[in-house]
């Protein structure tokens, strides 16, 4: 045999032994890992993937039940209207306000958080005379809706010195129209304008009057009432009563 004739049949021999191991991995399914390539997951192909886990429902809020259980409004100036409740179907210390309306906008007298039976306080100090709309308002939270409700208003008094007029006046003129009659519902005062509303209070009667005269021109003495004004006020004939103006 020639030198360049073994030369070959050596390169030929040498080229097959290095194929057989890439021949052998392909026919057995064996995978060769590349650098920087991942490996598939197990399972192949047509496993079916993981489903994600779905998100939890979220509750809705609740609503609320608010129930007023006591409420002082009318008090004297410089004291304090009070009011009480209980809040319940939500979790305890949820926060309860009481709101007084001002200038258009309700704005927070007081607030308080519900013990763990759902039971609050409220008050507030009543600075000046005049009513108030005032409400209680229950906040909302992820739990609970926000609710509010509608209470004796906020409603400040002062005390005054007034004395009665009637018998012996009867059909006579009064001097924003109209005549005095023993069934007149009324007041006289020297300064305040005619049809001026006033909301007076004696001994736990409250009666709402409006000026339709003018006096009483006693010294010390700021209104005169009509005789049934006097009458539904349970009042005496001079004394002291609440007015909230």
């Amino acid at each position: 045999m020639s030198p360049r004739v073994a030369l070959t049949m050596g390169l030929v021999v040498t080229l097959a032994a290095t194929a057989a191991p890439a021949i052998a991995a392909e026919s057995t399914g064996a995978e060769t890992s590349q650098p920087g390539v991942e490996a598939p997951a197990s399972g192949g192909a047509g496993a079916a993937a993981t489903p994600a886990a779905a998100p939890a429902a979220t509750a809705k809020p609740r609503r609320p039940r608010l129930r007023v259980t006591s409420e002082r409004g009318d008090v004297r100036v410089g004291g304090r209207a009070r009011y009480r409740g209980r809040v319940t179907a939500v979790p305890r210390s949820t926060l309860v306000r009481l709101e007084v309306r001002r200038a258009g906008r309700w704005r927070e007298a007081d607030r308080a958080r519900t013990s763990s039976s759902g039971r609050f306080r409220l008050a507030t100090t009543v600075r000046r005379t005049g009513d108030l709309a005032t409400r209680i308002r229950v906040a909302g939270t992820t739990h609970a809706r926000a609710i509010s409700r509608r209470v004796e208003r906020v409603h400040g008094f002062r005390a005054t010195y007034a004395s009665y007029y009637g018998p012996g006046l009867y059909g006579g003129a009064l001097a924003c129209g109209g005549r005095l009659s023993p069934g007149t519902i009324g007041v006289a005062h020297k300064t305040l304008p005619c049809g001026t509303r006033l909301t007076f209070k004696h001994g736990g009667r409250t009666v709402q009057a409006r000026v339709i005269d003018r006096g009483p021109y006693v010294a010390g003495r700021e209104f005169d009432l009509t005789a049934a004004t006097k009458g539904r006020l349970g009042f005496g004939s001079t004394g002291t009563v609440l007015v909230d103006r």
